[in-house]
């Protein structure tokens, strides 16, 4: 499933939002520079999407449009966030959905276990059932490691992994590696929104 799909099932104000969240990631969070990214791999560009996310107008579009991208599974019933960048999406979702009446409670995965307090991997998940069905939300794949450590993190503890949705796919292995792993998976926009010639 591609980004172009979700945007022709939302009809104008969601191709509109699409837009608007576009643009933002463009002006806030994209740079041409080099950077050593989580997978260790090098890169000529880099974008920072909490930059955009964590504004209101970039946290109020992110909810809209990835909760419209959950519609694509309708078993899905919460949503997780993987520190940093997916817990203000996740809680944006989760808000999002509040508001239309169709909550959808939101996770986080911790990169670490704490080692002290409540000592957990997952915060906010106590009142979750077993077999609870979870999407993963993330801000920017790669090759999609971190992405499945925190996939396994949730199958451990229990849930149901039914897709990953992301803003942004840097067009490197990472939709393979989680599809080859049986998730499904659908990103906003791709890198070719930022780097039309790539």
């Amino acid at each position: 499933m591609n980004e172009r799909l979700v945007v022709d099932r939302l009809g104008d104000s969601g191709a509109n939002a699409h837009d608007r969240l576009r643009n933002l990631l463009r002006d806030r969070s994209f740079a041409r520079k080099r950077v050593v990214l989580a997978s260790g791999k090098e890169s000529d560009f880099f974008i920072d999407c909490k930059q955009t996310v964590l504004t209101a107008e970039g946290h109020a579009l992110a909810g809209e449009l990835m909760l419209n991208a959950l519609e694509l599974w309708p078993l899905c019933e919460a949503v997780a966030g993987v520190e940093l960048g997916g817990c203000p999406l996740a809680s944006a979702v989760a808000l999002t959905s509040h508001l239309r009446g169709t909550p959808k409670n939101a996770i986080y995965v911790r990169k670490e276990t704490k080692d002290h307090g409540s000592k957990r991997g997952i915060e906010g998940d106590t009142h979750f059932a077993p077999g609870t069905v979870v999407a993963m939300l993330e801000d920017v794949i790669t090759t999609g490691g971190s992405t499945l450590k925190a996939v396994e993190k949730l199958r451990t503890a229990g849930y149901q992994v039914c897709g990953v949705v992301a803003l942004v796919d840097r067009l490197e292995g990472g939709r393979e590696a989680l599809e080859a792993d049986g998730l499904a998976f659908v990103a906003l926009y791709t890198r070719k929104d930022f780097l039309p010639d790539s």
